[in-house]
């Protein structure tokens, strides 16, 4: 299987003033082609540092796909860092030039002379024309590298890279294969836990499985390379689910499955509606759950920030109102022992269900922590007390 590199070209991605989704995109869909990506780098609007960038990953990689940087500005610099990467000059293309003054045209204007700079490419390379912008992207060789240049705006590039990148890539590899991925999620537990469970997968050459720990959440991804879509499902599957069988409930979903929406499904199956009290540290909490289905939550103002009367509050709201449970959610920082302390109660018309968590990573990560532990209290306490719907 061939071997790929990303270079995201743009100050603005390392600046934080935009996300880099294209190379999010472009890992995805190469993976699916089979091609293994081993690095992606993001860099500035430097035509010296880009064309360092471009020499090393051609040197290691067999195909090399950038992103931005293909602009009419003087701070658009990918064709001439290609062209110092290839040693050669750049030379007008009188057919990219017609290809933008069509474009143009079609859009009921007249390009500039500054557009005249999208219309020069490094000596040796070939254009591609961009039908749905304006940006001819190209593409070329370096030593036996296959570099592909192109737009950083993200419905160009993808569309450019299936119509166009994928065509000449099929033509020159053998395509046969595919990776595909699936990933578990579990809450409740900590990456180390989650290792001792699958430290023995994690040892396989294919399918690999590999660990990513987020605040609350840990995900375990396995990855097949095989020549076939079926296939691959065939090698991951049976690893899934002997992992299912060790986690247990611990898991609550994959791929694009979220603590919310489980805990949303749950309180549907169920026929019940959430009631959310606390200190403030539950906006997230109803917002994420909100966005789903607003109707199947309902947030109760209380000037109590203990867990204590928090828990009666919710209570008395519960009263006559059987198919309703309660949330109650109190954060709280310990100063000296520089640890955030969660406590939650699970609220139905038995006895409440009150947990205690700690925590003493990143302050950056607790928001995100305490809400993702919170949902995962909710989804446990549902699953250990169905409703009589169920």
């Amino acid at each position: 299987m061939p071997v790929a590199e990303i270079i995201a070209i743009g100050t603005e991605l390392l600046l934080g003033e935009i996300q880099d989704t294209n190379t999010h995109y472009l890992a995805r869909a190469l993976r699916d082609k089979g091609i293994d990506v081993f690095r992606a780098t993001l860099v500035g609007d430097n035509a010296q540092r880009i064309s360092a960038l471009i020499r090393e990953a051609a040197a290691r990689a067999d195909i090399l796909i950038t992103t931005g940087g293909l602009g009419p500005t003087v701070d658009d610099p990918t064709r001439d860092a290609i062209a110092l990467a290839m040693g050669v000059e750049s030379k007008f293309e009188p057919e990219l030039w017609r290809q933008i003054e069509t474009r143009y045209a079609r859009m009921g204007r007249n390009p500039t002379e500054n557009n005249k700079r999208q219309a020069y490419l490094p000596l040796g390379a070939h254009g591609i024309e961009n039908p749905v912008g304006t940006a001819p992207a190209f593409w070329g060789k370096i030593g036996t590298a296959w570099v592909f240049c192109l737009p950083g705006v993200p419905r160009e590039m993808e569309y450019l890279l299936q119509n166009a990148v994928f065509p000449l890539l099929e033509e020159r590899f053998d395509l046969y294969g595919t990776i595909q991925a699936l990933v578990l999620h579990c809450a409740g537990v900590g990456e180390s836990q989650v290792d001792e469970w699958v430290g023995d997968f994690e040892t396989y050459p294919n399918p690999t499985v590999g660990l990513a720990a987020h605040p609350g959440i840990v995900d375990i991804r396995i990855t097949a390379k095989a020549a076939s879509l079926a296939e691959a499902g065939q090698m991951i599957s049976p690893i899934a689910e002997q992992i299912r069988q060790r986690i247990g409930d611990a898991i609550f979903g994959q791929d694009d499955d979220t603590l919310e929406g489980t805990v949303i499904d749950l309180l549907r199956a169920q026929g019940r509606k959430l009631l959310i009290a606390g200190d403030g540290s539950q906006s997230a909490l109803f917002d994420r759950l909100a966005a789903i289905d607003s109707h199947a939550i309902l947030r109760i103002e209380s000037g109590e920030n203990q867990i204590q009367f928090l828990s009666k509050a919710l209570h008395r709201k519960l009263e006559g109102n059987a198919p309703a449970v309660g949330l109650a959610v109190s954060l709280t920082q310990s100063e000296q022992a520089r640890r955030n302390r969660l406590e939650m109660a699970f609220i139905t018309d038995l006895d409440p269900i009150i947990e205690t968590r700690q925590y003493g990573g990143p302050d950056g990560n607790i928001p995100e922590w305490a809400t993702n532990t919170a949902l995962n209290f909710v989804r446990i306490s549902l699953l250990s007390h169905p409703s009589d719907k169920e």
